[in-house]
């Protein structure tokens, strides 16, 4: 996967998209379903009719990036159209892309230290 500056935030759109949609019908259904800004530079993560394909829209300062991916075996996990618009985190993006069950990854907290030696 293609590294994100910081502060990029992913958004799994729930629910099946048409992928037939390119850079333009994604990015009106950001604005309208999501009722979020296709160019805040964010991922918007959406997964099709067929749970083994995703498209992933985002924008930079010159213009719209369109990735697709489709597994040769598995499934994306995917959450259910009640979710709405669900955010992950990057490590859970890495895990999506993978097939794998990015709902399993869970952060560690940062322990802060009590005292200094």
């Amino acid at each position: 996967m293609i590294g994100l500056p910081d502060g990029v935030r992913v958004y799994l759109a729930a629910g099946r998209t048409d992928l037939r949609r390119g850079i333009d019908g994604l990015a009106a259904q950001i604005q309208t379903v999501l009722c979020q800004d296709p160019f805040s530079g964010h991922l918007f993560v959406f997964r099709g009719r067929s749970s083994h394909t995703i498209k992933v829209l985002m924008y930079d300062t010159t213009g719209f990036l369109l990735m697709q991916k489709r597994l040769t075996e598995g499934k994306f996990i995917w959450p259910s159209p009640a979710d709405g618009i669900v955010t992950i985190s990057r490590a859970q993006m890495s895990l999506l892309v993978d097939g794998l069950d990015w709902r399993a990854a869970k952060t560690k907290p940062i322990a802060k230290p009590l005292f200094i030696v």
